[in-house]
């Protein structure tokens, strides 16, 4: 009895650090089109400055009995997620300035779709029926919040390209901290996947933008409130909710950030919050609860 009530009590926190990582997440788009400098620049200056928080964090709270990479394969398997990381933040960022935030937002929240085919593919884990109805009530849920199926085509086509992009990115990142958690702990998992998805976005940012330095104090306000808010705590709570749920089901409920990016929109650049966007919150959130009992 013990171990069963121990076992529920971890996912029951799991499941909360899910659902607030994912919140704090929600306010990266916002970060982003506010951002002095361009959108690679703020990708690495996102991951770079949330390394801060997190080496902070480890010094203080260090494991009892930390787990730490022994081969070159274990180095590996710890940056392959930075890669991941990396390519889902470099496509993202520029969606959000090509097509619509709605689009991109959208568009780049089907990573479930591919943490779902992946998971199949690579580990042969098994999808019930009820999880793919709740998956798809999901979406369903999410075409609502964006206006209907008639306003998915208003956006830049190159844009919704590179946010499909960014979800398969997203995806592999997913998946990869999923099977590395069975071994490492939070931190180790963040620390080298945060370095070296900064390690891939310095050379870009440098080659390929100018102004890598904001010049006032509101631009690095924006930088930090997405590295330390959007990243190093959204990231961080999501690894570690990784330990205990499914990597389908926490892909899904991250489902969650349209539904809290709309109404931070709302709040504070004054986009209006309509009775069909509230509509298609209530059905992601339904969703959601599907897919849990599946």
């Amino acid at each position: 009895m013990t171990d069963t009530s121990t076992v529920a009590s971890r996912s029951r926190m799991a499941l909360a650090a899910l659902l607030f990582g994912s919140v704090c997440i929600s306010g990266s788009p916002i970060f982003v089109r506010l951002s002095e400098v361009g959108p690679m620049t703020t990708a690495f200056w996102r991951v770079a400055l949330a390394l801060l928080p997190l080496i902070v964090w480890t010094r203080m709270t260090p494991p009892a009995d930390p787990v730490r990479p022994q081969t070159f394969r274990d180095r590996f398997l710890l940056a392959l997620p930075g890669v991941f990381l990396a390519g889902d933040l470099a496509a993202w960022h520029v969606a959000l300035h090509v097509t619509s935030v709605a689009n991109a937002t959208l568009i780049a929240n089907m990573a479930p779709i591919f943490v779902t085919l992946g998971s199949w593919v690579l580990f042969r884990a098994h999808v019930s029926r009820l999880f793919l109805a709740g998956l798809g009530l999901a979406f369903i849920g999410i075409v609502t919040l964006k206006g209907g199926p008639m306003a998915l085509g208003n956006g830049d086509v190159g844009g919704d390209l590179l946010a499909i992009l960014a979800a398969i990115f997203y995806a592999g990142y997913i998946l990869t901290i999923g099977r590395l958690r069975s071994r490492f702990s939070t931190m180790t998992i963040m620390l080298w996947s945060t370095s070296s998805a900064a390690v891939c976005m310095l050379p870009i940012a440098l080659v390929f933008e100018q102004g890598f330095i904001p010049v006032t104090l509101f631009g690095w306000a924006i930088l930090l409130g997405l590295a330390f808010f959007s990243h190093a705590a959204g990231q961080g709570l999501i690894a570690y909710a990784l330990a205990f749920l499914p990597p389908a089901f926490s892909s899904l409920t991250l489902l969650l950030q349209p539904v809290v990016a709309a109404l931070l929109a709302w709040m504070v650049l004054s986009e209006p919050v309509g009775l069909l966007q509230a509509i298609g919150g209530i059905i992601v959130l339904a969703g959601i609860m599907v897919a849990r009992r599946g």
